[in-house]
């Protein structure tokens, strides 16, 4: 194993879990908002999310990593760093790699947060809109946080899928773990085995304790009926 030392691998798996750490936020906001809008009482609302979550998820995630490099960067000139900077093409390659994230993981948080909101009871939001509460305030105040508490394990697994799917990010040049790889690959052709070890070993590493973690946490929060 002493060819890993040639090879940032620490480095690469950093980018990873920076990848991971931006996307999930941005995830859960989008997705939050995404899960408003598909229980929204507007028609118009209502469909945008509907439509917006059934188009994006079932389209392939290098499709639309590759669609805000080439869509966005190359042919709208949308920039997303400094262009006068000397890491320009690494940084904006990167935050064109979150966007993209952003955009197809929110839809599997919408449709988990969605599946919690149904677990409330429908009564919680009926004794909210007789006091006199909107339906904003219904949802932010009565339903989202019950709802949040039931998924959260569904929620550790789009966050688990979405540590293994930043791999996607090395088709527009994002130097994370995979990337690495395919070099290590092309300089070590005799080593596949170990490289593949070393490389599952350090998705192991991010993926398992944050599974256990969260289940953890799971069972601590989960709302009793």
């Amino acid at each position: 194993m002493d060819f890993l030392s040639r090879y940032d691998l620490l480095g690469a798996f950093w980018v990873t879990v920076r990848l991971t750490v931006f996307s999930a936020i941005g995830s859960l906001v989008w997705g939050t908002v995404l899960a408003g809008m598909r229980v929204s009482p507007v028609p118009v609302m209502r469909a945008f999310g509907t439509a917006y979550v059934n188009l994006v998820r079932n389209t392939p995630l290098t499709l639309i990593i590759l669609g805000t490099s080439l869509g966005l960067y190359s042919t709208l000139g949308l920039a997303l760093a400094d262009e006068t900077s000397g890491t320009f093409l690494k940084d904006n390659n990167f935050r064109l790699a979150v966007l993209g994230f952003v955009a197809y993981t929110s839809t599997f948080v919408c449709e988990s947060l969605r599946s919690g909101i149904n677990t409330v009871p429908v009564g919680q939001a009926e004794a909210a809109r007789a006091l006199g509460l909107r339906f904003s305030q219904t949802l932010w105040i009565v339903v989202l946080p019950q709802a949040f508490r039931a998924v959260i394990a569904p929620l550790a697994s789009v966050l688990i899928a979405l540590t293994k799917n930043t791999t996607v990010a090395s088709a527009i040049g994002v130097a994370e773990a995979s990337l690495l790889m395919s070099e290590m690959i092309e300089n070590e052709a005799d080593k596949l085995f170990l490289i593949f070890l070393a490389i599952a070993a350090g998705f192991v590493v991010l993926t398992l304790p944050t599974g256990l973690f969260l289940g953890w946490v799971a069972k601590k929060v989960a709302v009793k009926r």
